[in-house]
């Protein structure tokens, strides 16, 4: 055999095995195991003789110049027919082999399955801390309601929820005189105001619909409702329940809010629907505050 020459390949069918008489032979295999170098007296390939034809397991290529005895089935066979004891020895030696080489390739799936075990679980961390990284970003910081990232991605994903004979409908809702809360009562009771109507606006909202702070004191709801009757009293219950509040923070001062609503008709779009609602809204404040309006 000379330097470099292939003996078999990879898959490659099997019929005979190869013993080694002088020279080195390297044994390459799949699935990152590490290489194997073989000398003088070594053997390799036995399987093709204990149980025929299969295919090689590795690639086998002359590493330096040496002689090579290839052995067939039939010439084993006959072998063992006339020297039983020597070839009961041989394969004595080989099972002893092959049973070392299975642990090792045991060994090496075990490794290989904890490194595969522990990359599923640091994919796992990272899409968890992903997740929360875009949660934290569409997110109102102050009132853990969604912001306006968190509702435009919302309205991207409208078009693959079906209605169910419901009509999609804008609330936009503004506290009533939130300048004078800050004037009067600081920023911090401007805060606890806005995270308690915050609170109040997320309780309306149902499991498919979406509450979020725009900005400011300035909050919006996107709901499913049957009809005006519904969009009305969902608007009128909101009402109430901020007139209720009570925050000690904020001395003699009672919350409310105004709101203005709209019907978001298709085709239209957000920058029309807002249009509609934000009119509708500026009336209601028009009147004092404490107001709902229903653009027409």
């Amino acid at each position: 055999m000379l330097p470099g020459e292939e003996l078999f390949r990879l898959g490659e069918a099997a019929a005979s095995m190869f013993l080694i008489d002088t020279g080195e032979v390297r044994l390459s295999f799949d699935d990152g195991l590490a290489d194997k170098l073989l000398g003088p007296g070594q053997y390799f390939g036995e399987l093709a003789v204990f149980i025929g034809r299969h295919q090689r397991f590795a690639r086998a290529v002359a590493d330096t110049p040496g002689v090579l005895y290839e052995i067939s089935q039939a010439a084993f066979n006959e072998l063992l027919q006339r020297e039983p004891r020597v070839v009961a020895r041989f394969m004595q030696r080989s099972f002893a082999y092959l049973v070392a080489g299975e642990h090792q390739l045991v060994q090496h799936l075990r490794r290989r399955n904890e490194d595969l075990l522990q990359t599923l679980d640091t994919l796992r961390q990272t899409r968890t801390e992903l997740t929360v990284a875009q949660q934290l970003v569409r997110t109102d910081d102050l009132t853990g309601l969604a912001n306006r990232r968190g509702l435009y991605r919302y309205l991207d994903e409208l078009g693959s929820q079906p209605l169910n004979d419901l009509k999609l409908a804008l609330l936009l809702i503004d506290i009533d005189h939130f300048k004078q809360i800050n004037d009067r009562s600081g920023h911090l009771a401007g805060d606890a105001a806005l995270r308690a109507v915050a609170e109040e606006v997320r309780r309306l909202a149902g499991p498919l619909e979406l509450p979020c702070r725009l900005g400011g004191d300035e909050f919006a709801m996107v709901l499913r409702v049957s009809d005006d009757g519904e969009l009305a009293n969902r608007a009128l219950g909101l009402m109430g329940a901020v007139r209720c509040l009570r925050l000690p923070s904020l001395r003699e001062h009672r919350l409310s809010v105004s709101i203005g609503g709209a019907f978001c008709a298709d085709p239209g779009g957000w920058s029309i629907w807002y249009s509609q609602a934000d009119r509708a809204l500026y009336d209601a404040k028009r009147l004092g505050g404490d107001h709902w309006r229903l653009a027409r």
